[in-house]
């Protein structure tokens, strides 16, 4: 009987875990370049004093379908067609991956995403300060242009190339908050020539609205159902210890 309740419970904190994730996909539906997640659990055997012992692991799996590439017409917005992602340096040094391609120069001349974080090129963070010079030039201003593979030019005049980089196994993904994503290990990033990179374009969340609703409703059912059988437990196992208290 005791068994049962704490299988009960168990089954209660994985269907309320992947609720949380059903609700953060939602929460997201309008965030650049985000991709959905679900939530599974791998059964582990192990043998813990002498016994073998069965434990259930969450793991998490990232939709990597394709977004809706949106139209903008600003030149500072990046949408990628295929697997790859950008890589950008946060203010700690870290290189995390992002599909989320609004970008724009800083005072600094270096090109950032909204967070202010670098996006890495071909030698390190992307670097223009040219950039202001030509903008304040009376010939035609600045012309900034990146070609499909991430080459950028500056009136014409070729100064980095953007780096698209994928994962072999996107398994090896971890979340880092709702736009950035880290390899466990830089051995699992490999340049990634494959996807293009759409000037003047963003990507949408890959999520669907309609799928993640019957999710959650589902879920809820489930939950509800292993409640209700908890409840059964529980009053069987009263029963049990008041007769028992009769003796």
């Amino acid at each position: 009987m005791i068994d049962r309740l704490s299988a009960q419970m168990q089954a209660m904190q994985m269907l309320s875990r992947a609720q949380d994730a059903t609700a953060d996909n939602l929460a997201n539906i309008n965030t650049p370049g985000f991709k959905g997640s679900k939530l599974f659990y791998r059964l582990l055997k192990q043998e813990v004093n002498g016994k073998e012992v069965t434990e259930t692991v969450p793991m998490q799996k990232i939709d990597m379908k394709q977004g809706v590439l949106e139209p903008t017409g600003n030149p500072f917005d990046f949408g990628l067609q295929g697997q790859g992602f950008f890589q950008v340096q946060d203010a700690g040094g870290n290189e995390l991956l992002s599909r989320d391609g609004r970008f724009h120069i800083d005072a600094d001349g270096y090109l950032v995403n909204g967070q202010a974080d670098k996006v890495m090129g071909k030698a390190g963070p992307v670097h223009i300060p040219e950039y202001f010079q030509a903008t304040n030039q009376d010939k035609g201003g600045a012309k900034l242009e990146v070609a499909d593979d991430g080459t950028i030019r500056l009136n014409n005049e070729v100064y980095d190339k953007i780096r698209i980089v994928k994962v072999d196994d996107t398994a090896n993904l971890e979340r880092r908050g709702n736009n950035y994503f880290a390899a466990k290990g830089d051995d699992h990033l490999v340049e990634d020539p494959s996807t293009t990179v759409m000037q003047g374009f963003y990507e949408k969340g890959n999520v669907n609205p309609l799928g993640e609703m019957v999710d959650m409703m589902r879920t809820m059912k489930m939950f509800e159902s292993q409640q209700r059988a908890l409840r059964s437990s529980d009053e069987m196992l009263a029963q049990v210890a008041g007769r028992l208290g009769k003796f």
